[in-house]
């Protein structure tokens, strides 16, 4: 879709914050916890239950959480739909947390740019670490959640 009809239809956020990492790095969880704690009001990109998206999206939003950003081409459609609103959170666990969880490297998959595109190249706005200090992911969240309430 254009990124001017989406514009159009959903009403212009004054925050969209694009969350990448790789897979088992706790990217759900980290986006969960910010729009539980107010820094999303919007739709959520892979929303397991699409039919209600369009109603939301006919509602005036401050602020999306995407949760599963994959490719610098992702990122420019973004900055050009939604320029300096466009904030970008990387989520990062080591291979050892990741494997915890229950991540196993499969090749094609953890190789390829949609688990790569975003490894170099982008300086992101916020680099949390996930590695299972809930009290260091917490001072963590709360510095993005600051800026976010000083964005809307």
């Amino acid at each position: 879709m254009a990124p001017n009809k989406l514009r159009a239809m959903a009403g212009a956020p004054r925050l969209v914050l694009l969350l990448s990492g790789k897979r088992k790095s706790g990217k759900d969880f980290v986006a969960e916890q910010l729009r539980s704690r107010g820094a999303g009001t919007g739709p959520a990109w892979g929303d397991p239950q699409p039919a209600p998206l369009w109603d939301r999206w006919a509602e005036p939003v401050s602020a999306w959480v995407v949760s599963d950003t994959r490719r610098p081409s992702d990122v420019a459609w973004f900055r050009a739909a939604y320029g300096p609103a466009v904030r970008t959170v990387r989520v990062q666990a080591s291979e050892a947390t990741r494997t915890s969880r229950g991540w196993a490297f499969v090749a094609g998959v953890d190789d390829a740019e949609s688990e790569c595109g975003l490894d170099q190249g982008l300086a992101f706005d916020w680099t949390l670490h996930n590695d299972g200090d809930a009290t260091a992911l917490e001072r963590q969240l709360r510095a993005v959640l600051r800026a976010v309430q000083d964005q809307l």
